[in-house]
């Protein structure tokens, strides 16, 4: 039997001097590619239960939006936990100590690779070999409830350090030097949207997906309008009093009269654009292609952004409950009735 190279009064004395198992810079040190993955997507809320981030559904309601900081402090404190199953005497939480700091960092870097694990982009191996480096950024988001996200399930999410141009190209040089890096963008439900951002946006874009080209007007009932647009498609900024009115053959079934809308086009071509609205001019209705480009009905686009605007609200901004227990327990009639049961 092989004596043991140390005793136990000299392993006590090497744990409370060097806390350290294995030196940060060994690759013995590093964790398992299954347990960084786990925790890079736990950094992510991936795997948090929902009611964990919305316990009240008042505090998201159908059709609205939350923003959101997410909080890396109580993350960490996550990751803390996830480990904290392996932890079985001080052994463990001596190490834990001493490689947290190396653990955060390594999970900073990881993080930013999680959306490309997702989707299949990337394996682990070629993620871990190619970092994406930098300091950690704050950490934003937002929840969406709408009927906008089971209708377009694959929504263009994108968000932005600066306010660009109504009518920006988004695979522009200018546009994509201030997108921030999308770290998690999901649907948690059929009509909720979870996006997670790198980085503080000023501006939030949805936008609808570009499965193809389109045609149509807008408005309600026999009400129909049409943008103006240039040659290249980009509608002017005009007020709606501006538009094209579309005209409808008789009966009342919104048929477009398409000769007369042809001619309506040609007559908006002849009037001026008003400077500040846009650059170019209508193109002359001479054939099929100028008149489907006036046709043209893009994908949808909602931007959110910080304007300097200030929300109009009454009260001090405090969450209320809907239910009122204490002046309820006070009312004379429940208080005999508590006291006639003996309560």
């Amino acid at each position: 039997m092989r004596s043991p190279w140390i005793q136990g009064k000299a392993t006590l004395a090497e744990r409370m001097t060097a806390h350290e198992q294995i030196g940060a810079p060994v690759p013995d040190a590093q964790m398992p590619p299954y347990m960084e993955s786990f925790l890079s997507h736990l950094r992510l809320l991936v795997g948090v239960p929902f009611d964990y981030l919305v316990p009240d559904a008042r505090m998201l309601p159908p059709e609205s939006i939350r923003f959101f900081y997410l909080d890396r402090s109580w993350t960490d404190r996550l990751v803390d936990g996830a480990i904290a199953v392996g932890k079985i005497g001080s052994r463990e939480q001596a190490h834990h100590q001493a490689q947290a700091p190396q653990v955060s960092r390594q999970l900073d870097l990881t993080e930013r690779q999680v959306r490309g694990l997702q989707r299949g982009k990337i394996s682990f191996e070629v993620a871990r070999e190619t970092p994406i480096t930098g300091s950690a950024q704050v950490i934003t988001g937002f929840l969406l409830r709408s009927k906008a996200v089971s209708g377009w399930p694959h929504m263009d999410v994108r968000a932005y350090d600066k306010v660009l141009d109504r009518n920006f190209d988004p695979d522009s040089a200018d546009a994509k030097s201030h997108q921030l890096r999308t770290l998690r963008l999901e649907r948690l439900a059929p009509a909720v949207m979870l996006a997670l951002f790198e980085g503080i946006p000023r501006m939030v874009m949805c936008e609808e997906p570009h499965h193809g080209v389109q045609f149509g007007v807008s408005g309600e009932g026999n009400k129909l309008t049409l943008l103006r647009r240039n040659q290249a498609g980009v509608a002017f900024d005009l007020p709606k009093s501006k538009e094209v009115v579309v005209p409808l053959r008789a009966g009342g079934k919104r048929v477009v009269h398409v000769a007369a809308l042809r001619q309506a086009l040609t007559e908006a071509a002849t009037q001026p654009i008003p400077a500040g609205a846009g650059t170019g001019s209508m193109p002359a209705q001479n054939g099929a292609g100028a008149m489907a480009i006036e046709m043209l009905d893009l994908p949808w686009r909602q931007r959110f952004q910080g304007d300097g605007a200030k929300p109009e609200f009454t009260g001090n901004g405090l969450y209320v409950s809907d239910f009122k227990v204490v002046a309820r327990a006070l009312e004379p009639e429940v208080m005999l009735t508590v006291k006639g049961a003996g309560l």
